[in-house]
C-alpha cells in the first residue's frame, strides 16, 4: 500500500479521500481486534503495543502531511488532464468497461511506482516507512509514508493523458488503496487460483520479506499479473523475515520518515565526486561509488535482532490513553480540515505531530508521562491563545508549568531537591497566570524576573560565573539593541523595570553559554539553547507590546517561551548528572 491521492472530492456527494478514510478507520480497527483474537487464540499472535502504535501514528502523520499536498497528485493531475489530455472520451471512461479499465489502469501505474519505490533510492527513502516493522499484520497496512506524493504523482500521468477524469481517478485510486488493506495478515493461507491472479496475503507476505529470495518481489496492488508479466513474482515457499536490512530501531513517527533521507545525505556527505553524489539518489538502494563501498556481509535473517522495547504497565496503560486522545483528535482535525486555510491548518497539525512524536518517545520510555502533559498542554496553551479560546487558554497555560514542575519534583533523588530549578518554574507559573489577567503586567514581570534569578543560580551551582566573555558580550550587545528599540516607547516606570529585567536574562543566557562551554555536554547545550530561546520569546512579547503588532505573535511568543521552558528542565538534570 502507499499514500492515496491528495485533494478534490471522490464522490458525486461532496465528500473527500480522507473523510472516506476516517469513516473507514472503526472498520480497520474491528478487523485488527478481530485478527488478534484468531492470534491469540491460535497461540500465532503478530501485534505487538510499541508496533502497533507506530504503525498507526506513521498512518495518522501520512493523512495530516497528505493535507498540505492538495496540489500535488490530484491537482497537477487535473491541470494535466485539462490542458495536455490526448483523448477527450468521458462517455466511454464513465461506463462500465470505462471504470474497470481505469481501475486496471491505475494499478499498472501503481506496480510501477511501487517497483521504482525499491529500485531508486529516492523513492525507497519515502516507500521505506511501510517496510519498518518487524511484524505483519493489518496495522501494518495502515504504516504510511508522509514523503510519497511529492514525486507519486509522476507515475499517474499516463491517465491524465489518456483522459481518464480526476474525479474517477481519485475514486479508483481510493478502491486500489481499500483493497490492499486486507492483504496483511499472516493468518490467510495460500489461496489456490487466487494467488496466480490478484496481490494476496500470501503474494504479500513475500513483498515484505527480507529473505534473499523474496527481496524486492511481488509489487501488485490488486493484480498479481504484473509481477508475473515483468519478471518480479516470487512464491511463497519458506518463512519469512519482516522489516528492513537496516531496522528503524526507533518508534519515533518522524525519524521513521527521515532515516533513509538522512542516510543519503550523510553518504553524500563523504563522497568527493558530485555526480557520485548525485547517483546516490537515483541509484538502487545501497549503492556506494566505486572505491568507497565496502564489502558487505552476506545477509542472514536469523540474526536480525528483534525491536521490542521494555514497557512497564504503567507506561503501557498511558501510552494506550495517549493514543485514543491523539486518534480521536486527529479524526477530527482530518474531517473538519476542508475549506480551510492552509496556514490556520498549519499550527494544529504541528500540535498534533508534537503529540505523536511523544507518544513514540513514551513507547520507548524516553519522555516521562508529566514532561509528555507538560509539553501537550503547552501546545494546547499555544493555539487556544492563538485562536482567542480564553477559557481553555486560561486552563491550559497553567497548566503547562504545574506539570513541569511536578515533573523536576518527582524526578529529583531523594534527598536531594532542585530547590532552584523548581523556584524558578514556580516563579513562571505564578508570572504567566498574573499575565493573563488585565492590570497586573509589571507584577508579572517581577515574578519573572525572580524565577531568571533563581535559573542564574542553577546555572552557577556546577561552573564558574560567567565563563565565557564572548557569550557575554553577545547577549549584552543583544539586549542592549533590543532597549535601544523598545526605549522610546516605554513610560517612566517601564524605563525602570524594563532594564532590570532586560540585564537579569542576559546574564541568565550568558552564564548558560558560559557553562556550555565548561561542561561540554550535549545537556549542557541544551540549557544554553534554552536559555537564548527565552531571550528570543522575551524579546518577540517586548516587540509586539510595546512597539507594534506582529503576525501570529501568540504562536511565536507562546512557542518559543514553551520550547525555552522544555529545553531548560530536560536538560538541568541530565548536566547535573554529568559536571565534567
Amino acid at each position: 500500500m502507499r499514500s492515496r491521492p491528495t485533494g478534490g472530492s471522490p464522490n458525486n456527494a461532496g465528500m473527500n479521500a480522507t473523510q472516506i478514510i476516517v469513516l473507514a478507520t472503526p472498520v480497520f480497527f474491528a478487523l485488527m481486534a478481530l485478527e488478534y483474537a484468531w492470534g491469540r487464540h491460535t497461540g500465532r499472535n503478530t501485534y505487538r503495543l510499541h508496533d502497533t502504535l507506530s504503525s498507526l501514528a506513521l498512518g495518522v502523520l501520512s493523512q495530516l502531511s497528505a493535507v498540505f499536498m492538495l496540489g500535488l497528485t490530484l491537482g497537477l493531475y487535473t491541470g494535466v488532464w485539462r490542458h495536455a489530455a490526448l483523448w477527450r472520451a468521458n462517455d466511454f471512461w464513465l461506463s462500465l468497461p470505462g471504470w474497470l479499465l481505469a481501475l486496471v489502469f491505475y494499478d499498472f501505474c501503481y506496480y510501477w511506482l511501487h517497483r521504482m519505490g525499491h529500485e531508486v533510492a529516492l523513492l525507497w527513502a519515502a516507500h521505506v516507512v511501510h517496510h519498518q516493522s518487524q511484524h505483519y499484520n493489518l496495522s501494518t497496512a495502515l504504516r504510511q509514508t508522509s514523503s510519497g506524493p511529492l514525486l507519486a504523482w509522476l507515475f499517474y500521468l499516463p491517465m491524465a493523458l489518456a483522459g481518464v477524469p480526476p474525479q474517477q481517478f481519485a475514486v479508483v485510486a481510493l478502491i486500489d488503496l481499500l483493497y490492499q488493506f486486507w492483504i496483511h495478515t499472516e493468518h490467510v493461507p495460500r489461496l489456490g487460483w487466487f494467488d496466480r491472479v490478484f496481490a494476496s496475503p500470501s503474494n504479500h507476505r513475500v513483498h515484505h520479506a527480507v529473505n534473499d529470495a523474496y527481496l524486492d518481489r511481488n509489487y501488485g496492488g490488486i493484480l498479481i499479473l504484473w509481477d508475473r508479466l515483468f519478471g518480479t513474482f516470487r512464491e511463497e515457499t519458506e518463512p519469512c523475515v519482516y522489516g528492513t536490512r537496516s531496522p528503524l530501531n526507533s518508534c519515533n513517527p518522524l525519524w521513521a520518515n527521515a532515516e533513509v533521507y538522512a542516510g543519503l545525505l550523510r553518504s553524500g556527505a563523504h563522497t568527493p565526486r558530485w555526480g557520485d553524489r548525485l547517483r546516490l539518489w537515483f541509484k538502487p538502494p545501497g549503492w556506494q561509488p566505486p572505491g568507497l563501498g565496502g564489502a558487505k556481509a552476506a545477509f542472514n535473517p536469523a540474526t536480525v535482532p528483534r525491536f521490542d522495547p521494555p514497557l512497564s504497565g504503567p507506561q503501557a496503560v498511558f501510552c494506550g490513553v495517549q493514543f485514543l486522545a491523539l486518534l480521536a483528535s486527529s479524526a477530527s482535525f482530518l474531517w473538519l480540515a476542508e475549506g480551510h486555510e492552509l496556514p490556520q491548518l498549519l499550527p494544529w497539525a504541528a500540535a498534533l505531530v508534537l503529540g505523536w512524536w511523544c507518544l513514540g518517545a513514551a513507547l520507548q520510555e524516553r519522555l516521562a508521562w508529566l514532561e509528555v502533559g507538560m509539553l501537550e498542554a503547552a501546545a494546547l496553551a499555544t493555539l487556544t491563545g492563538a485562536e482567542g479560546l480564553q477559557g481553555w487558554h486560561h486552563l491550559f497555560k497553567p497548566l503547562a508549568m504545574a506539570l513541569a514542575w511536578l515533573w523536576v519534583l518527582r524526578r529529583a533523588p531523594p534527598g536531594q531537591p532542585e530547590g532552584r530549578l523548581l523556584l524558578a518554574l514556580g516563579a513562571c507559573l505564578v508570572g504567566d497566570v498574573m499575565l493573563m489577567l488585565p492590570g497586573l503586567f509589571l507584577p508579572g514581570l517581577a515574578a519573572f524576573l525572580i524565577g531568571h534569578l533563581a535559573y542564574l543560580a542553577r546555572w552557577r551551582q556546577d561552573a564558574p560565573w560567567l565563563a565565557s566573555r564572548r557569550a557575554l558580550l553577545g547577549c549584552a550587545s543583544a539586549g542592549a539593541l533590543m532597549l535601544a528599540v523598545l526605549w522610546p516607547h516605554l513610560d517612566p516606570v517601564l524605563r525602570v523595570a524594563v532594564p532590570a529585567y532586560v540585564s537579569v536574562i542576559v546574564l541568565m543566557a550568558a552564564q548558560a553559554l558560559g557553562r556550555a562551554t565548561v561542561l561540554r555536554t550535549p545537556a549542557a547545550w541544551g540549557v544554553a539553547a534554552g536559555s537564548l530561546c527565552f531571550m528570543v520569546s522575551d524579546s518577540l512579547l517586548a516587540l509586539n507590546r510595546f512597539v507594534s503588532p506582529l503576525p501570529q505573535a501568540t504562536l511565536w511568543v507562546l512557542g518559543s517561551y514553551y520550547l525555552a521552558q522544555w529545553l531548560l528542565v530536560r536538560n538541568s538534570a541530565r548536566a547535573a548528572a554529568k559536571p565534567g
